[in-house]
């Protein structure tokens, strides 16, 4: 009897462990919590991550004379010739990768092989080439093969492709992807590029396809041609409706905006050259722009009643100075302060709303004008590519803010006492693509290393006993930060050894002397 008694309590025992284990199981289940994650939102929050940082201020626009500060500090880059791997070169390169490139990749493998999801993972191939390119082009050899695969495949020491590799495999990666969107297939609405518009996708996909194949029109002429030419016949983006941008709001600011509304806003100034070269040809894009604060001796004293954004009198800041030597310049100018010169108007053009553009129809005519002056296409003329980006740029304006806007009969008469000229055609049609693609550093700085134009002249600052920039040179890349260097060691001396000196002015593969 008491064996049974044992036996009988050590089931009800068991039956209450049982019973309390189940519960115990459920309530360690986080029932809120996503278990999938829809690509379509790792998609938008790559692109919406994609806008290009304080480091395209500080290096790309700078490097190309667009904008300059006279400051150092976390500021010092272009302006100084100076390498800034550790403060804001590091910035592109983590944001792109950990922030776009991760979930790119993360939103392809989870969309691949999907049922209803070919869109979707065609049109995240389409945008992670877009990324790939523009850290290809800034660094020169990248992870590309391996980039991104940190999660997914454990590779926490991704191997650097080499740029010759890359630009194929891009060019490649393209013309799959665009061949497999469907109209009518699912569309995914929710896409905070297009929602979901496949035809625009696909005019997104062949001007990316048309870009990279003028990025090869030193290092591989008939692979440039044949590029270009397969963008052209799958449809470009041509007109302003069809622009691939970023929105912006009062929650997801514009990063360079959002720098210039704070405490860099009486840092940066719009570059001589630049200034120059819109009052030489009474561009009326130049009053969309500029703003002078007039008399201004301090940040403090530009004000709204101090600003004047008459074209007439904006005056560039000069390159190569610092806040202390610049002082002979700002005497020269006859202004009371390098506070005087002129700026971006950060109240118009790069209010924190203010949009981001990635491909547009200004920068897309133009390189047609540039593929059609080479013979390399026959739809169209050189002179009306030409004339139509122009338009396009100056009908785009009024996208950062009505008071950006550029009047039509403005517009129309620059054009036509702006005409393609025989004999300058490609620094004609190369300045125009240096001026539409202001404020998009990254598009302007390769596109200025593939042309060679403007011409500008190299910043001096420091350049005699510079190491990184030979005297009467430019900054031809950006340099591995530091973590790359002291984390993934291997890898990139292993694309240091390849590509060369990790160096402001090591040459990138395209871009030939």
């Amino acid at each position: 009897m008491k064996k049974i008694l044992n036996y009988s309590l050590f089931g009800v025992i068991m039956l209450v462990m049982t019973g309390c284990d189940k519960g115990l199981s459920d309530l360690n289940v986080n029932k809120t919590n996503p278990i999938s994650l829809d690509p379509a939102l790792l998609l938008n929050q790559a692109i919406i991550n994609t806008s290009f940082p304080v480091k395209s201020l500080v290096f790309d626009i700078g490097i190309v004379q667009q904008m300059v500060s006279p400051n150092g500090g976390v500021l010092a880059g272009a302006n100084f010739n100076q390498d800034s791997r550790d403060v804001t070169t590091a910035n592109l390169w983590a944001t792109y990768y950990q922030s776009v490139i991760k979930n790119t990749h993360d939103a392809l493998m989870r969309s691949k092989d999907v049922a209803g999801r070919s869109n979707m993972y065609n049109m995240v191939r389409i945008y992670q080439s877009y990324v790939f390119m523009i850290l290809t082009d800034e660094y020169g050899e990248i992870p590309y093969t391996q980039g991104g695969a940190g999660y997914s495949d454990q590779i926490l020491f991704p191997k650097y492709d080499r740029q010759q590799d890359i630009y194929p495999k891009i060019i490649q990666e393209l013309t799959d992807a665009v061949a497999a969107l469907d109209p009518g297939g699912t569309i995914e609405s929710g896409d905070a590029l297009y929602a979901g518009n496949i035809s625009q996708w696909k005019k997104f996909a062949y001007s990316l396809m048309l870009r990279a194949g003028m990025r090869l029109s030193k290092i591989d002429p008939t692979k440039a041609q044949s590029t270009v030419q397969a963008a052209v016949a799958g449809g470009v983006i041509t007109s302003n409706a069809d622009n691939a941008y970023i929105r912006h709001d009062a929650n997801f600011t514009q990063p360079i905006g959002s720098t210039l509304n704070g405490s860099e806003a009486a840092n940066f100034y719009l570059t001589k050259p630049f200034v120059d070269i819109l009052k030489s040809t009474s561009d009326p894009r130049l009053q969309s722009i500029a703003i002078r604060y007039v008399g201004a001796t301090s940040g403090a004293g530009q004000t709204v009643a101090a600003g004047t954004t008459d074209p007439t009198k904006q005056i560039g800041m000069p390159i190569g100075y610092d806040n202390g030597s610049i002082a002979g310049a700002v005497q020269a100018d006859g202004l009371a302060s390098f506070y005087d010169y002129s700026q971006l108007d950060r109240r118009r053009m790069v209010k924190i709303s203010s949009p981001v553009f990635l491909v547009t129809a200004a920068q897309t005519n133009l390189l047609l004008a540039e593929a059609r002056f080479r013979g390399w296409i026959t739809s169209g003329t050189a002179d009306q590519y030409f004339s139509d980006g122009i338009k396009a740029h100056m009908d785009q304006m009024v996208s950062y803010d009505p008071g950006c806007a550029v009047a039509g009969a403005d517009r129309d008469t620059y054009v036509t006492a702006n005409p393609l000229a025989a004999g300058t055609e490609l620094v004609q049609i190369n300045t125009q693509y240096w001026i539409a693609s202001f404020l998009n550093g990254p598009e302007a700085f390769a596109n200025f290393r593939r042309s060679g134009y403007p011409a500008l002249t190299p910043n001096p600052y420091g350049q005699p006993n510079n190491p990184d920039v030979p005297n009467g040179t430019f900054i031809r890349r950006l340099t591995y930060p530091t973590s790359e260097l002291s984390v993934n060691t291997t890898n990139v001396n292993e694309a240091i050894t390849r590509q060369g000196a990790d160096k402001l002015s090591t040459r990138v593969w395209w871009d030939k002397p």
